[in-house]
């Protein structure tokens, strides 16, 4: 896999031209690294019929491995902006090899965390430094590239369900090994990813600290935004955990599909997001960051508080276009922060990655620990209300807008 990925950047005299090369190498890493990640998800119910699980215990290993990711990652990032480690990225993409094939063979719940922690790790690296690497491929494309990035974490996370019913559900948990195979191609693609990276990354440092000045806004106004920005995340995240983690018991317990058909459905959701995340980042490179920001999580209110009263039908019609609405955010946030601390990728990216991560996990305890109480279909009623804190976007200040220094 000796590709020209190294020479994509070298033979390229314009710092300001994208490299969709670079940027189709890290959104197809991103893909795998996804994909494998959202096994775990999607074998929830294997996992809960092999150890006799609680809904509070399915939270937990999702909380398990969301916080393991969000404690590292700001770390992470912030290290590596004063420390560049170009080939961090295969190393992390061996967390998840490691945890991936322990997952397959975990005897017992409190192994399925470990392996579940491992693969937090794996992220926790993956996440910050690759959104670095799509930055420096952008040629100024900031939202685009993120979106490409993001895509392909999404198509990699549709992917596992469908992957989940046809190959681990039939032929139970040892299956899972077979998925290795994917983190070793990801790690020979990163390789060669960190080859371009080793070359670049002094270039593009000299470019950050030249428009460390592009933003003039106030120290305070920065953190009063930051703090909009994770609130919006709270929101997306803490909802879309009611789905990841509990779609298919939802569905099975409603309507009471088989898993396999259950799974169907989480694969139409997590491709909606797929298709959400390449509209976000394009949109607000041409209208505003937080326009597609307030859009994307207010404007998905409606469709969240019909769900739980829909019909199968509506059902898949409702979680599709909630799936695309509410993934155009992401992309659009993480560049707005970017924007607002210039120079700080790796430290902004982690923080947002982690701190999402984060929200997901909590969602996913706290939200087991309901269904335990109250029933699996409770939970989709009181979550439907979360998309309506997206109303915050509008206290956002508008970076167009500020003034850049020459």
């Amino acid at each position: 896999m000796e590709t020209n990925l190294t020479a994509v950047g070298l033979n390229n005299s314009k710092a300001s031209n994208t490299s969709f090369k670079v940027l189709g190498a890290i959104s197809f890493s991103h893909l795998l690294n996804d994909m494998i990640q959202s096994l775990i998800l999607a074998i929830y119910p294997i996992l809960k019929g092999e150890f006799a699980l609680s809904f509070g215990q399915i939270g937990l290993i999702t909380l398990t491995y969301q916080i393991t990711a969000s404690l590292l990652q700001p770390v992470v990032g912030l290290y590596n902006d004063h420390h560049p480690q170009p080939y961090s990225l295969p190393i992390g993409m061996g967390f998840t090899l490691a945890g991936l094939l322990l997952l397959s063979v975990a005897p017992s719940f409190y192994v399925v965390l470990l392996a579940a922690a491992l693969v937090g790790t794996g992220s926790s690296i993956f996440h910050p430094e690759s959104s670095r690497v799509a930055r420096m491929a952008s040629g100024g494309q900031h939202g685009l590239a993120q979106s490409l990035f993001q895509v392909g974490g999404n198509l990699g996370t549709a992917a596992g369900p469908l992957l989940a019913a046809a190959f681990i559900v039939p032929y139970g948990q040892r299956s899972i090994a077979w998925f290795s195979l994917a983190a070793l191609l990801a790690i020979i693609i990163l390789a060669q990813i960190s080859k371009w990276y080793a070359h670049h990354h002094l270039g593009a440092r000299g470019r950050a600290s030249r428009s460390a000045a592009s933003v003039a806004l106030p120290r305070n106004k920065v953190v009063f935004s930051i703090g909009i920005l994770l609130i919006l995340v709270f929101s997306k995240y803490f909802y879309m955990a009611s789905i990841g983690s509990y779609f298919t018991f939802y569905l099975i317990s409603k309507f009471q599909l088989s898993v396999q058909g259950a799974q169907i459905y989480l694969f139409a959701f997590l491709f909606a997001m797929a298709l959400g995340a390449l509209i976000g980042g394009p949109v607000g490179d041409r209208i505003g960051r937080k326009y597609v920001m307030w859009g994307s999580i207010l404007g998905v209110a409606p469709f969240t508080l019909l769900l739980p009263y829909a019909n199968l039908f509506w059902t898949g019609v409702l979680v599709v276009i909630i799936g695309i609405i509410l993934a155009s955010a992401f992309s659009a946030i993480l560049v707005y922060a970017q924007e607002l601390i210039p120079g700080k990728v790796g430290m902004v990216s982690g923080l947002f990655f982690g701190f999402a991560f984060g929200m997901g996990g909590i969602g996913a305890a706290v939200l087991g620990h309901l269904a335990d109480r109250t029933g699996i279909e409770f939970i989709y009623k009181v979550c439907s209300f979360l998309p309506l804190l997206g109303i915050v976007a509008a206290l956002l200040p508008n970076l167009e807008r500020v003034p850049k220094t020459a």
